[in-house]
């Protein structure tokens, strides 16, 4: 991407991404942010413009964000289209619904190397709050989901994982960023609520469990009712 403009993405999060990649992810966190608006038509020539590289990684780029339903390819360009509140809501369904699977696994399964797992984790996600660093917390907390998804070693579930991850990790990084500027001290609730989600696994308490993955979710999704706001903050912060 052209030097001029700062990435929405985290640039260290993209060491070992291809040119496509990395356009894909730019453009993805654009478009949640809003910084990209809904009907907005985008050309290859520009794109590849933009981010200062060939129209091959930007149409590999076009074709992923279409498959999320981001965008839709026309003859004229690609059209934005964005993500709505209902759409939000329903990228947390499925969360919903793959944790809640995973947990009724677990509750029949050795857990103690999960735990371990589950602790180490919590604690990068306390040092990132000492630290202020919201992307590394963003980080850190969709890793902690994803080490209990794929403790079960279910290909489908880990499928279904892997095609919501990029669109849900970028508006977990948004909120988290407003979350971080804004609301500070309510972080330490958010540790809490992980510390709920890991002893429920411990103790294989499913109505714990269910109570801890509302709360966790309930911190993303009411956090944010404009995710561009974050990328607002994102700005200023670079000044």
């Amino acid at each position: 991407m052209s030097k001029e403009k700062k990435s929405l993405y985290p640039e260290k999060w993209l060491s070992k991404a291809s040119a496509g990649e990395r356009i894909t992810s730019e453009l993805r966190m654009q478009i949640i942010a809003g910084e990209i608006e809904s009907g907005t038509i985008l050309s290859e020539n520009k794109l590849a413009a933009d981010f200062e590289a060939s129209r091959s990684p930007v149409r590999e780029a076009l074709k992923i964000l279409a498959s999320e339903k981001l965008i839709r390819l026309e003859r004229m360009g690609a059209v934005v289209i964005g993500l709505s509140e209902k759409e939000i809501d329903e990228i947390y369904d499925v969360r919903l619904l793959i944790e809640s699977f995973v947990f009724e696994r677990l509750a029949e399964s050795e857990v103690e190397e999960l735990i371990k797992e589950l602790n180490k984790t919590l604690e990068m996600m306390k040092i990132a709050i000492k630290y202020e660093d919201a992307d590394e917390f963003s980080y850190q907390d969709v890793l902690f989901h994803e080490t209990i998804i794929r403790s079960v070693d279910h290909s489908y579930i880990s499928m279904i994982w892997d095609n919501l991850k990029p669109v849900m990790e970028s508006f977990i990084l948004l909120s988290m960023r407003v979350r971080f500027a804004e609301n500070y001290d309510d972080l330490s609730r958010i540790i809490e609520n992980h510390e709920v989600y890991i002893k429920a696994i411990q103790d294989k308490d499913r109505a714990l469990m269910v109570q801890s993955l509302h709360r966790n979710f309930d911190d993303v999704q009411g956090q944010v009712e404009s995710p561009w706001r974050a990328q607002q903050i994102f700005n200023k912060e670079d000044e």
